[in-house]
């Protein structure tokens, strides 16, 4: 089986908290993913949005371009809005050769509010999710159709952060919807990633492996704390920093005939956890956990 190893740039800096790393440049963020022994990256805020830009700059530092995230408003907004806004984006991913594009949805999102408790997040009805589920999987097609499709990412904050919303919302799309399968916020979530993963390994296209400080989230008083809270605490960090099982978990998608990439993200602060530190611990524990499940490892392609 093959896997790629690509990362995230929010360890440099953070979209959502712009005083982490807001000082870092897009160089240094590509540079030190590179040394630290990765092939590919994802997009951020600092990031070219056209071709033409980006295309040289991940070329020049041996880069592929594995996914990165778009706003999606699918869940509020009209349907044929939301596919005029990410023309761009599908533009600039397909052209660069990425994997697919990875949708969160963001319509009512706190993942972003730090004034907003974790317990206000929205939630949605059984109904509320048929209803989304099919705009969702139209907007998927339109996608896939035009040559990029979408992987779908759970995540706190967000209407679709617990097992059981993933579960409605498995249930309620079509096959153009995939799965981004992120550890750390199912985990964060008190969902079980291994039961995900082996319920949803056959729409899994893409994973994040993002590791959690137990005792941190264990103790945040969510009815006061936010997401960004957790996040200045230190509750996310990188494979092999934290206490999820990756050992196990890319034993689990090795086991379900998971190809692809496995994405290091782990938004910390740069001032306490050194970016290109923290990638090399991550970089080494994928590592020795694929190889302990016969993954081979694919090196950047000149395309």
């Amino acid at each position: 089986m093959k896997a790629k190893l690509g990362i995230a740039p929010i360890a440099w800096s953070n979209d959502d908290l712009p005083e982490l790393g807001g000082e870092t440049t897009l160089e240094t963020c590509l540079t030190e993913s590179k040394i630290s022994g990765f092939s590919g990256v994802e997009t951020g805020g600092k990031f070219p949005t056209t071709p033409e830009e980006l295309g040289p700059i991940l070329k020049k530092h041996k880069l592929n371009l594995a996914s990165g995230w778009f706003s999606g408003r699918v869940l509020d907004s009209d349907l044929e809005e939301e596919k005029d806004r990410v023309l761009g984006q599908l533009v600039l991913f397909k052209e660069l050769g990425a994997a697919c594009m990875v949708y969160g949805e963001t319509a009512g999102t706190i993942q972003n509010v730090r004034h907003a408790p974790l317990n206000t997040k929205r939630k949605l009805s059984d109904d509320d999710f048929k209803i989304y589920g099919k705009k969702l999987t139209l907007f998927a097609e339109f996608c896939s159709d035009f040559g990029m499709p979408i992987s779908f990412h759970h995540h706190m904050g967000t209407a679709v952060e617990t097992e059981r919303e993933l579960d409605l919302l498995m249930n309620h799309t079509g096959e153009a919807v995939h799965l981004l399968f992120d550890t750390g916020h199912m985990t964060f979530a008190g969902g079980n990633s291994i039961n995900v993963i082996n319920k949803y390994a056959n729409r899994i296209t893409h994973v994040h492996t993002k590791d959690i400080r137990s005792s941190i989230v264990d103790n945040l008083d969510k009815d006061k704390e936010s997401f960004l809270d957790a996040v200045l605490k230190g509750a996310f960090t990188v494979p092999g920093d934290g206490n999820i099982n990756f050992k196990e978990v890319v034993e689990t998608l090795s086991k379900n005939n998971y190809e692809g990439w496995f994405i290091v993200e782990a938004e910390q602060d740069p001032a306490k956890a050194n970016p290109l530190e923290m990638a090399r611990i991550g970089n080494k524990e994928l590592r020795e956990c694929l190889s302990l499940n016969g993954y081979e490892i694919g090196e950047y392609r000149d395309e």
